[in-house]
Order: structure tokens, then sequence, then C-alpha cells
């Protein structure tokens, strides 16, 4: 446990050298990946997004390409194509710029929906598949996209369907004073991005993703997870509740923390610190409670408060 531990602290470690005062957000990625997920970042513009999934490929030594989302790119911009060789007389593949192990999906909301709906294949399997032939996208994979919660003009919403298929949904913020005082002093003279060493590897992330199944979970909390989910499928103020994938990337993401903490066994804390990163983008609110200011986070809060705490010997 202490040697996976030490491994997803030093990638932490090296991020924070580029991101001041992020680390919440540092952890949460981590964690996301390490479960096989992907992220939604829904910030303001100008607190570090880009920087963030940078400093992430280059602490793994891993690929990176960073696609911009706009009306007009089309799905085979993201899964490729295939063109006819003369001569050879064969078809042969080019790949989009999905094939790569981390991806920054940039203003994913301003693309059309056939656009986004090419993601849910590559998002859910790990692969494309164009022409009827199926490819493999190198591992570890990992889509990072980010959409503007300001700017609603020439967006398209993301379907539920793609939104469920992200791992977590988490916010960067803007800095402290002290720690944007900071960030100006540390890049007054370069981009410490542009100096930024790899600290890990694509096979130790591998083997954490796999060392991550085996971190043991009570049964008691097995029971404690379906039931936070389940009082979002009937809390009065939600008209669509967290789905069975909801359960199973809160259960996942417990595990991960439990495993970053140097644990081999879940405990329900490690379950309630993910339940607002895992679940509030799962939940569809009514409008009543939109008027009311009624946010996900605050009536998963009270739903947190409100489900039993199983103990466990």
């Amino acid at each position: 446990m202490e040697q996976s531990s030490n491994v997803i602290k030093k990638v932490i470690d090296n991020v924070e050298k580029v991101m001041v005062g992020k680390k919440n957000c540092i952890e949460l990625a981590l964690i996301s990946l390490i479960c096989k997920g992907h992220i939604l970042i829904e910030d303001v513009p100008g607190v570090g997004k880009t920087s963030l999934v940078a400093s992430i490929a280059k602490s793994l030594n891993a690929s990176f390409k960073r696609i911009q989302f706009t009306p007009d790119i089309l799905p085979s911009d993201i899964t490729g194509f295939s063109i006819f060789n003369q001569k050879t007389c064969e078809f042969e593949y080019r790949p989009g710029a999905i094939m790569s192990q981390i991806v920054l999906a940039d203003e994913i909301n301003r693309t059309s929906p056939k656009t986004q709906a090419s993601l849910l294949e590559v998002m859910e399997e790990g692969q494309v598949t164009v022409d009827g032939t199926t490819y493999t996208l190198p591992k570890p994979f990992m889509v990072l996209a980010t959409q503007n919660p300001i700017e609603y003009l020439g967006t398209f919403p993301l379907p539920e369907a793609q939104i469920d298929r992200f791992f977590m949904k988490i916010s960067i913020n803007y800095p402290l004073p002290g720690e944007e005082s900071y960030m100006l002093s540390r890049f007054q003279h370069s981009n410490p991005l542009d100096k930024l060493e790899p600290v890990a590897d694509s096979s130790e992330i591998i083997k954490l993703q796999q060392s991550v199944r085996d971190i043991h979970v009570d049964r008691s909390l097995n029971s404690y997870i379906v039931d936070i989910v389940t009082e979002t499928r009937r809390h009065p103020d939600i008209s669509l509740g967290a789905s069975p994938r909801g359960s199973m990337s809160l259960f996942r993401a417990a595990q991960a923390w439990a495993l970053y903490n140097e644990r081999d066994y879940v405990i329900p804390d490690d379950v309630k610190k993910m339940i607002i990163p895992v679940l509030s983008h799962r939940i569809i609110l009514k409008q009543e409670a939109k008027l009311k200011k009624i946010t996900a986070g605050d009536i998963l809060f009270s739903i947190e408060d409100r489900v039993r705490v199983p103990v466990i010997d």
C-alpha cells in the first residue's frame, strides 16, 4: 500500500510545482485516473484547467493531445478515418486526435451533439470503431473535458448519457490572494510547466489501476453506497437521480482514496469524501429547486447527514 501511495503522492507533488494551492483538485484527478475514469472540469477561463491536464501528462511521461472543440469539428476529427491508398489498393486508418493517453477536450459543450456522441464509445470502452474496424486506445487513457459555466451562447448542453460517463466533476476555482501572489512570483521568469520532469510512467499507473480493485470493501459499505444513491432517486427536489454507474463510481473512488491513504480497506469517510465529486453531476434538479437556489451539493450534503453510517469492526 505504501509503495502505491508514494507513486500517487510523487505525481501530486510534481503537479503542485505548476498548480499553486490546488492539491484537492490534483488528488481528485489522480484518483479518477487510477480508477480508469474521466473528468469534467467546469470553471471560468484562466484558472488553470489546461495547465492541470498538461502537468499530469508531463508528470507521467504520457502522450498528450488537446482537442479544441468548435461547432465545425467532425466526429472523424476525433476518432480518425479510413483513406484509400492507391499504391496498396487498401484502406488505411488515419488516427484521430483521440489517439493519446491524456486527452484535453477543451470547451466540449461548444461542439455539436453528433461530435459529442463520438466520445461515448471512447470513454466507455477505451476504443474507437471506424468503418467496422475497432482500434484500441493507448493505456492508461483519460479524457479531461472542460466547459465554461458562464457562457451559454453558441453551446450545446451535454446529454445525460455523456455526463454520466464522466467519473467526476470538479472545479478548480480562483486561488486565494496569498496563493495568487505566490503564483505571480513563481511565474515571473518562466512557466514551471516548461521545466516539469516525469516522476512516474504509464506502467506504474496501470499497476495502480489493477491494485485499486483489491482494496477490501465491507458488505455494509456496499449497502451504505446504495442507500446514498437510492436517496438521490427519491428526493423531492431531484427529477433524475444517480444511475447504477454512479454507485459503481462511488464504490471505486472510495477504494482509490483508501489506497492513496495507505489502507487496504475502505472506511465510511472514504465514501463521504467522494460523494460530491462523483455524484453531483449525475443528478438533475427540479426547476422549483433551481428557483430556490438549491444546488446539487446542498442536496447531497443533506443526504449524507440523513443516511445512517455503518459501524465496521
